[in-house]
């Protein structure tokens, strides 16, 4: 069990036969890690290595939490980075989505936002843990709800 008041933050995937399939065995996956370096936005499970992204805090201008309606089911959480201009292309399940396809799917999220994000999915985000732990290594770095907008 982690320590509730380490200021690093980090969430595991359930274990699942994908990841053995993909190659991981069956260690624990990290699905998101905040720490003093930056944010680790790690990949499904069954294509881990290839997708786990980390992005450092000096490429890092908000951390933010969305979701969006999927046809007739709940809606879908996600927590991605907002990046600076020029960050360099992350690898991750959404890489190969163009803008258009990006906001067809979500058109509340900025499509650079979209492709550093991942649905949390087969895990949990605790929001107030991820603040504290956002707020102990970069200081003033916001961490934003986005609200989907039904019309």
């Amino acid at each position: 069990m982690s320590d509730v008041n380490h200021p690093v933050y980090e969430e595991y995937f359930t274990r699942s036969p994908f990841q053995l399939l993909g190659g991981a065995g069956w260690k624990r996956l990290v699905a998101f890690r905040v720490d003093e370096t930056g944010v680790t936005l790690g990949g499904a499970p069954a294509r881990y290595k290839s997708q786990t992204a980390f992005v450092p805090w000096q490429d890092i201008e908000a951390v933010v939490l969305w979701q969006h309606e999927t046809a007739g089911l709940s809606p879908m959480s996600y927590v991605g980075v907002r990046r600076r201009p020029g960050a360099p292309p992350l690898p991750g399940p959404n890489r190969n989505l163009g803008p258009q396809q990006t906001a067809r799917l979500a058109p509340h999220v900025e499509h650079e936002l979209f492709l550093a994000s991942r649905a949390i999915n087969l895990w949990r985000i605790d929001p107030g843990r991820l603040v504290l732990s956002v707020q102990a290594f970069a200081p003033g770095m916001p961490v934003l709800l986005y609200e989907e907008k039904t019309e």
